[in-house]
């Protein structure tokens, strides 16, 4: 068993839930990465920008597929972005305005945006997630390339919301969620398993080499999509049923201890779900 590629969500995966993680253990892991030509990849629905502020010193030696695979970054340079068609940014915004129970973010490649009149804990709470935020009197006067757009609700009514969206506005954008009552509109064929596809592809490495970590609904492709598909301990039900095998938590340093276990024993991972 050879690992080439390691692929981590961050919110409840590689972050405790003080998003934080341990540097230390992290950088004596990444310099054996390194020695034995493994590649770390960060696979998030957040922001590029606030994605490799976590990694100091060498957040230009890694890669990104942020916002959900829409934007991908290799080593600081951009790879692939998608671009939603004004009319189609259009169609989505007024779908969303009849609705109440959501505030959003539209997520642009150079920032991401609010309106003027969004609550200051909305703003603060955004702003950790997106660290080039702007408000905006109106998303009608945005020249940005949009990437997607993210929505905040209700807590218990988000996979119900979720559902609601991909009925009305399917077709358009893809509803998926990280939990947490967040939900996130993507194009449709776009998530972090293309993403990671992409980047296989280039640096020519098979699903067989790949391990992917994730908790949320968000990530569910990317898990399918590679050999070692690893389910948080305290991630959602629908993603722990599907994933091949289980960490332990965020809170346990869960992404660290499966690294560490491959380093130790370089073999195949026994399914702690068993």
């Amino acid at each position: 068993m050879t690992i080439k590629l390691i692929a981590v969500d961050m919110d409840g995966t590689f972050l405790n839930d003080q998003k934080k993680y341990d540097g230390k253990r992290f950088l004596k892991q990444y310099v054996k990465m390194k020695e034995q030509g493994i590649r770390f990849v960060v696979a998030s629905g957040n922001q590029y920008y606030q994605l490799k502020s976590f990694f100091g010193d060498i957040q230009d030696e890694l890669s990104y597929v942020s916002e959900n695979g829409a934007f991908i970054v290799e080593h600081g340079k951009e790879l692939f972005s998608v671009d939603i068609p004004k009319k189609n940014v259009k169609l989505v915004l007024e779908e969303l305005v009849t609705h109440q129970k959501f505030s959003m973010v539209l997520c642009g490649k150079e920032s991401a945006y609010v309106l003027e009149n969004v609550t200051d804990k909305f703003y603060e709470t955004m702003k950790k997630y997106y660290h080039r935020l702007q408000k905006v009197p109106s998303f009608d006067g945005i020249h940005d390339q949009i990437l997607k757009f993210a929505l905040s609700c209700p807590d218990d009514e988000t996979l119900q919301l979720r559902d609601l969206l991909h009925s009305r506005i399917g077709d358009l954008v893809t509803p998926v969620s990280s939990g947490h009552g967040s939900i996130d509109l993507i194009v449709p064929g776009f998530h972090k398993a293309s993403g990671i596809q992409l980047l296989q592809e280039k640096w020519n490495i098979k699903d067989e080499e790949t391990m992917a970590f994730g908790d949320g609904g968000n990530d569910m492709e990317m898990l399918k999509h590679v050999k070692y598909g690893f389910a948080m301990k305290n991630g959602s039900d629908e993603v722990k049923n599907e994933a091949k095998y289980l960490a332990p938590s965020n809170n346990e340093n869960g992404v660290l201890e499966i690294i560490d276990q491959y380093f130790a024993k370089q073999g195949p991972f026994k399914d702690l779900r068993s």
